[in-house]
Parts: structure tokens; sequence; C-alpha cells
């Protein structure tokens, strides 16, 4: 069963949310944190899963995005910070208030797995699920994909959303729309070798995460490279971090990339192992 819901920050922003209930009281609850760009309804079958198997589930919109979007992104003001201090705490809230009493999970792809330090939470998580999560620092790419990263964060980035006053990333392919905010403030983000870790001076928060942390990367997840994953885990200093790469063909999948571990095709392998990670812990 699911409900629409709104979730409102400690800056009074309202975050368009969906809860997922299980059939029965439930005894894990997970939040599921979405990666850049990417609207809640793409985990929304994964969600339902989880569900199934008895968690409750919440998943939302960052300010910004999809059912948290003003009418117009020009002059809006939101950042990556806000999106990691205000927006993925009220929605731990809400969940936790729906949920009393069942331990707090998270589930993270890509950015929703960079910023369990930052959170008030992070010591209640009993466990988080991250995949395709990576160190945004660009030189953890190699090659042309190097050249690539660094030409994104450095010059493709700043100009698009200086040029149109936000990051018109749906105009290249590119996902959702971004503030303009939440955009540069990545792209710093990416400039630095600790990535958000270093930018933020954060390093005491991230080393209060205790919990066991699994980062799943796929083998042609080209915006999720094992050294970028690697470096993501060393940031989360004492954490119980394991690093679970897959690749396409152990899954019966023709590709997997940044965005097919949602995908309702593995229902029956990546989603089912996921599940009983999460139960395990």
């Amino acid at each position: 069963m699911s409900e629409a819901i709104e979730i409102e920050t400690s800056d009074h922003v309202r975050l368009g949310a969906t809860l997922f209930r299980p059939s029965h009281a439930p005894e894990r609850a997970v939040a599921i944190q979405a990666a850049t760009g990417v609207k809640q309804t793409y985990y929304a079958s994964f969600a339902s899963y989880l569900a199934a198997r008895g968690f409750s589930v919440l998943i939302y919109d960052y300010r910004g995005i999809g059912r948290s979007r003003p009418s117009t992104l020009k002059g809006y003001d939101a950042t990556m910070r806000d999106w990691a201090e205000r927006d993925v705490p009220a929605a731990l809230e809400a969940l936790e208030r729906a949920a009393p009493g069942a331990r707090l999970m998270v589930v993270g792809h890509s950015f929703g797995g960079q910023i369990y330090g930052l959170l008030p939470q992070r010591a209640r998580i009993a466990a988080a699920l991250v995949f395709g999560s990576q160190s945004g620092y660009w030189r953890h790419w190699v090659g042309l994909n190097k050249l690539g990263m660094w030409a994104f964060t450095h010059v493709a980035i700043p100009a698009v959303t200086r040029l149109h006053g936000y990051a018109a990333a749906s105009r290249i392919g590119m996902g959702e729309d971004l503030p303009a905010g939440v955009a540069l403030e990545w792209v710093r983000w990416c400039r630095h070798s600790e990535y958000v870790v270093g930018v933020l001076q954060a390093h005491a928060r991230y080393a209060e995460f205790r919990a066991p942390l699994r980062a799943v990367v796929a083998s042609d997840d080209r915006y999720a490279p094992l050294a970028a994953v690697e470096a993501l885990l060393q940031l989360y200093p004492s954490a119980q971090g394991e690093i679970r790469c897959v690749t396409p063909q152990e899954v019966g999948a023709r590709r997997i990339g940044h965005f097919g571990y949602f995908r309702e095709a593995l229902r029956d392998t990546l989603w089912r192992e996921a599940a009983d990670w999460l139960e395990a812990h």
C-alpha cells in the first residue's frame, strides 16, 4: 500500500514524498535517497518490492526536483547542502514517525549514498546500502573519462548553469534540471580530493557514522568507477564498509550502467540480494 504525503523541512520547504507500508507492523524502515536529478518515481518499483518483503519504505524528491520543484528554477535558492542537511533529515524524521520503533535503514543511489555523515540521525542508522555511489573527485576516473569528468565539472556545468540561471540538464539528456546552487556546489565538491568531506571540513561527522555500509557497483557503471567507490568508503572511516562488484552477466542483464540497479528486471537477482542484506542487518 502506498500513500502520497508531504514532508516539511526545518526551513519550511515542502517536499513531495510517497510512503509504502507493509501488510503488518514493520520491524525495519528504509528511506531511499535519490541520485542527483532523478525523481522519486524511478525508485517506486523497488520501494514496493521492499514493502512486500516487510519494510516500511519512503521515497521523496529533494527540493527543486519532481514533486518538490517550484514553477521556475530561475532564482530558486537551493544547494546540495540543503538536500543533505535539511531534506534528507526531514525525510528520515517523517519515516520514523510513520514507523515508530522500526530499525532505521537507508538506501542511496549515487549522491544519495554520499551524505550520511552530514545527517543528524547518523548514529541511529542501522545499515546503509548504496548503489553507484562514489566520490565525485574527477581524478578517480581514468583516460578519456578523466578528461570528460574534468570538462564536465570545470567547464560544461558551470557554463550551462550560468547561461540559463539553472542547470538545464534535461536539454542534454542528463536527467532533471537542477537549481543553480545545487549544480555549482556539486562541481566544487568534485574538484576537491576529499570531495564533500574536504570542502565542508566534515571529517569528524563522517567518522561518527559507524553502521554497516555496503556499496554495490556495476562493472559497466561509467559514472562510478571502482576507484571512486573505494574513495567513497574511505570518507566513512568508522563504517563497516564493503564493496559488492556485480557484472551484467551475473544477473542476466545486457547492461546495468549507472541507472539499471532499480530496473524491474533485477527483481529476482539484485533486488532480492539487497533485501536479504537489509534483513540481515
